[in-house]
């Protein structure tokens, strides 16, 4: 008996060799990416601890983040020329406003390049919160991994992220008072 063997034409291999190479690429991506450890400042996202900052006030001064550790503290990135920051600042100050006496914080830094420009803006939108200075965005960018403004942060009176929103929010909403209520009351 003769064993023949088929020949089959090479175009029959391609998906299955490119499947094989496509379960490779996603194994070795997968060894590749190991997911940092909660509780520990890797990365800034949902239950991590906040990188730590220190950033100059638009009053002058410092802040630094570390000193507020048994606050709430809402951190939020933006800038004069950003439209949809403007669209969220009065809801912002109206939090400020009902949870600044209690155990709440807000931090906002701002990534103007030219700082003359934020003091007319928060007189224009009667803004009172502070405002903290980051204009080569070592801080957004480099410690915080922002992709752009506004974004913010909410972080526990331990240190630990419980929010991050990116783009503008309506803060003032019922819930989102509600939830900062809860935030100020934990202990």
């Amino acid at each position: 008996m003769e064993h023949v063997l088929e020949k089959k034409p090479v175009s029959v291999y391609i998906p299955y060799s490119l499947l094989a190479a496509a379960l490779l690429f996603i194994f070795l991506k997968a060894l590749d990416n190991v997911p940092p450890k909660p509780f520990e400042t890797e990365y800034p996202a949902e239950a991590f601890l906040a990188p730590n900052f220190e950033l100059p006030t638009l009053n002058g001064g410092k802040i630094s983040l570390k000193d507020y550790r048994g606050k709430v503290v809402f951190i939020n990135f933006w800038a004069t020329w950003c439209a949809t920051c403007k669209v969220e600042m009065p809801s912002m100050q109206k939090v400020y406003d009902k949870f600044k006496d209690r155990g709440f914080e807000m931090l906002t830094i701002s990534v103007d390049k030219d700082q003359k420009l934020i003091q007319p803006f928060m007189e224009e939108y009667n803004l009172t919160f502070p405002v903290l200075l980051d204009p080569d965005e070592e801080i957004a960018k480099q410690v915080y991994k922002t992709t752009g403004v506004p974004e913010t942060f909410i972080v526990s009176k331990n240190g630990v992220i419980v929010h991050k929103a990116i783009g503008p929010r309506d803060w003032a909403t019922e819930d989102a008072m509600a939830a900062f209520q809860q935030l100020v009351e934990q202990s």
